[in-house]
């Protein structure tokens, strides 16, 4: 049988980040757990299928894969407990689905949840191929041959809710809804003459497959909607996207990112309500505004910032309310925290982190090397080592190339043909021209603003397993010189080590190497994504008295609440 080698997008954004072990029963060839490790590479994947020739495959990908019949062998891995197990477009090819369900109920961890993907049989083509004399199996999609039993909304609810286990999230995925809703425009009259209201059927006939999840007992939901600023060289997709998608992987997080998602966020009441503020620009009365609104609307405000105030000019200004005028702040490194805390004791650390580990593609030549400069506002921090770059440059000839972001004035100062400019770009070129070099080049002047930055650029680079060329500065935190990377902090330092790792292809290959496991064991967002759910249900749980500081540091704020909101 021939299986497609690509993972379901919707199970691989449900499976939970924090998972420690999954079990993905109809594994096939490997592919959502591939995907899912590369995510969270501490997981343990174990994989379920009856075709031999996939499990092949799939026990080259996984930790571990039994070829067997599921319904004949519910348990190949013995007493093993998981905290995720995922049928995708399985249970309805199985001759007992439901008892497959109560089985592997048990061996769901307390905190752990079922993830299934299942066709829909109210599905409109199904009424139409009906109706018209055409209905019949193929060999795929909604019409498999192989598929035995046949589920809609209701009966997988309520095969669930039988297992013992109670539903908490369910997305349907639709890919033709104009032609859903055309042909309920053509069966209104039949449908309003049996009392089917036309909107309700749309509502059930136009998804072609639900997504579901449930747990052993009720889940707790909490509301956290962002703002992005423009994603403008990856900030946006690194403190914002990727963390909101982490969490949304887990269990009651509903997340929304304004200015991504289609249209505005749901309004949800009686559940807690978290609002991100981005990088934002609270300003006098008019920055009052936006919180006490918010603060009147139930949610508990966060700044989000990664970058000293003192670095960025309108932050200057005596009416700047960034930071005071929030419940809390979030940021990338303690010593802006520290920065943070003296306008807002309730700060919170999050480390920039890789969202994944992606397949290597660069060291394809050992008689080329490429170094990489993506940097944003580093136009004070390369000039002390362009000289040293450009001996390297013409010592080394063809065998050193230059792939430079943004920085044209760097690239202008390059005295070398092999060098190659792009401007200003999306994160993914960014990431897809980082991954394709050896070097990364990684400068920063010894200032209070830079001291306060994170080592993002060498966890990305590191992630893509290209190697490090770093200053002291920040860098010196986190690359093991020698090692990981390599550190400098002059110009003759960089000539040197820059020199070395061109020459010694294999030797800047392995540090490279050990960085991408350094990366993989400790820098990933799947072992900060619980921290952070944590941290958030901590604010919402100290929501009255973190107003409280909140309007005795701006009593601006509490003088215009209206006195039945009041704290």
């Amino acid at each position: 049988m021939s299986y497609p080698d690509f993972p379901n997008p919707d199970l691989l954004d449900r499976i939970p980040l924090s998972a420690r072990t999954v079990l993905d029963v109809g594994c096939a060839t490997g592919a959502l757990g591939v995907a899912y490790k590369q995510r969270n590479p501490a997981a343990r994947v174990l994989g379920i299928d009856a075709d031999p020739e996939a499990g092949r495959m799939a026990g080259q990908r996984l930790d571990r894969v039994a070829v067997v019949d599921v319904e004949q062998n519910l348990f190949p891995f013995g007493a093993q407990m998981f905290d995720c197990i995922v049928y995708g477009d399985v249970l309805e090819h199985l001759r007992n689905p439901w008892a497959v369900l109560e089985a592997h109920a048990r061996v769901l961890n307390p905190d752990g949840l079922i993830l299934i993907c299942m066709p829909n049989a109210e599905h409109w083509s199904f009424a139409s191929q009906l109706l018209q004399g055409t209905w019949g199996y193929q060999d795929s999609g909604l019409f498999d041959r192989t598929h035995l039993r046949w589920f809609t909304y209701a009966s997988t609810q309520a095969a669930l809710l039988d297992a013992g286990l109670h539903p908490f999230d369910v997305a349907p995925r639709i890919f033709d809804a104009a032609a859903a809703e055309a042909f309920t425009r053509t069966a209104a009259p039949t449908l309003e003459a049996l009392g089917v209201d036309p909107a309700e059927y749309l509502r059930r006939a136009r998804p072609l497959q639900y997504v579901w999840r449930a747990r052993h007992t009720k889940t707790p939901v909490m509301q956290i909607i962002s703002t992005m600023l423009s994603p403008v060289g990856g900030v946006s997709d690194v403190r914002v996207l990727e963390p909101m998608r982490a969490l949304a992987s887990e269990p009651g997080f509903l997340t929304h990112v304004l200015g991504v998602h289609e249209g505005e966020p749901p309004r949800i009441d009686g559940v807690p309500r978290i609002f991100v503020l981005h990088r934002p620009l609270l300003a006098g009365e008019e920055g009052l505004a936006v919180v006490r609104g918010l603060v009147n609307d139930g949610f508990l405000v966060v700044c989000e910032f990664d970058d000293h105030p003192a670095g960025i000019p309108v932050l200057q200004r005596p009416d700047i309310h960034n930071f005071r005028a929030v419940h809390a702040v979030q940021t990338s490194t303690e010593p802006l925290a520290d920065v943070l805390r003296q306008d807002n004791p309730e700060v919170a650390v999050f480390p920039n982190a890789a969202s994944a580990i992606p397949p290597a593609r660069n060291f394809l030549d050992p008689a080329r090397m490429t170094m990489f400069f993506g940097g944003l506002n580093r136009e004070q921090d390369w000039p002390p080592y362009i000289a040293a770059l450009n001996a390297v440059a013409g010592f080394m000839g063809d065998r050193l190339h230059f792939e430079i972001v943004n920085d044209r004035a760097l690239f202008e100062a390059l005295q070398t043909p092999h060098k190659r400019f792009t401007p200003l770009c999306d994160y993914a070129t960014y990431r897809d021209l980082l991954s394709r070099s050896e070097i990364s080049f990684m400068p920063l002047g010894d200032t209070a603003f830079n001291r306060c930055k994170s080592d993002l650029k060498f966890i990305e680079a590191s992630a893509h397993r290209v190697a490090s060329l770093a200053s002291t500065i920040v860098y010196g935190g986190s690359i093991e010189d020698g090692r990981t990377g390599f550190l400098f902090d002059d110009a003759s330092a960089l000539q040197q080590r820059l020199a070395r790792m061109v020459a010694q292809p294999d030797l800047t290959r392995e540090m490279a190497d050990k960085a991408r496991l350094y990366v993989t064991r400790n820098r990933m967002l799947a072992t900060q994504v619980a921290t952070r759910g944590a941290w958030y249900w901590s604010l919402w749980n100290r929501r009255e008295e973190l107003t409280r500081a909140l309007y005795d540091r701006v009593p601006e704020l509490a003088a215009a609440q209206p006195p039945a909101e009041r704290s």
